[in-house]
């Protein structure tokens, strides 16, 4: 894409660039680029939420993978809320992984392309394959893994992801180290794009639940994550999110405009 094109439908949020495209859009530029007959190195799309914006102001290396990203969409209702106000050019909509799990699936589906589910436990990725494959079952999964691996063993990971021939790499190990992982991949992985989807094969498989809608639209499903599973999330939230507000309120902009001090 051009630079002049990619700026028009960037915004900078929280001092990271995040692509302006809504839900469909993504979906639709993820599938054309899958098919596009001209080669090209695999692509990551990255998610930026409030934890991230945190994770940017703490680890320099996680702030460097979203700058390396391709594409990075904004999985927060209130970093949306905070470009519409502060910038001409605003978000125009949440983009939620959870979210894009599906709309991706429906569009890989209906387009033959194929996907590797890379993370969580055996048991939970076996059942996040099983209702996936349910929920779409002309949906070409060329395979699964768990999470479970040291470095070491990265490059057998990959070489058994590519003896797939899979189209799109699925990676839900969690902030930083799927980011992280992310980019080790990326020189040795033969498909198109590497996603990261944090918990998404949790919720797929059924272990967690979406929060109510109107929570979804005001902002709040950080709230219900953190009533349902306390002990892994409250600390989270109380630290990284009066943080990432700051850091949204200052470093929020339209892509060609000064930067303001920190």
């Amino acid at each position: 894409m051009p630079k002049q094109a990619e700026n028009e439908d960037s915004v900078i949020v929280a001092g990271v660039k995040v692509t302006r495209k809504s839900r469909a859009e993504l979906t639709d530029h993820v599938v054309q680029t899958t098919l596009d007959a001209t080669a090209h190195a695999p692509r990551l799309l990255f998610d930026l939420n409030g934890h991230a914006v945190g994770l940017c102001r703490s680890d320099p290396r996680y702030a460097e993978s979203l700058v390396k990203a391709d594409v990075v969409h904004v999985d927060s209702e209130p970093l949306v809320m905070v470009s519409r106000v502060l910038t001409t050019t605003p978000v125009r909509g949440r983009s939620a992984t959870t979210d894009l799990f599906y709309d991706f699936a429906e569009g890989f589906q209906a387009n033959g392309i194929s996907c590797y589910f890379l993370g969580a436990t055996d048991a939970v990725i076996e059942e996040c394959v099983a209702r996936m494959t349910f929920l779409y079952p002309q949906l070409i999964i060329a395979g699964y893994r768990n999470g479970y691996f040291d470095e070491a063993a990265l490059p057998g990971v990959v070489a058994d992801i590519n003896a797939t021939k899979a189209d799109v790499l699925w990676v839900g190990l969690g902030k930083p180290k799927e980011q992280l992982t992310s980019l080790e991949i990326r020189d040795h992985f033969e498909g198109r794009w590497i996603i990261t989807c944090g918990g998404c094969f949790d919720f797929a498989a059924g272990h967690y639940q979406r929060a109510p809608l109107f929570l979804q639209k005001i902002g709040l499903e950080w709230l219900h994550r953190m009533v349902l599973r306390p002990r892994q999330l409250f600390w989270r939230y109380l630290t990284t999110n009066p943080v990432a507000l700051y850091i949204a309120l200052r470093q929020t902009r339209n892509v060609n405009a000064p930067k303001r001090r920190a």
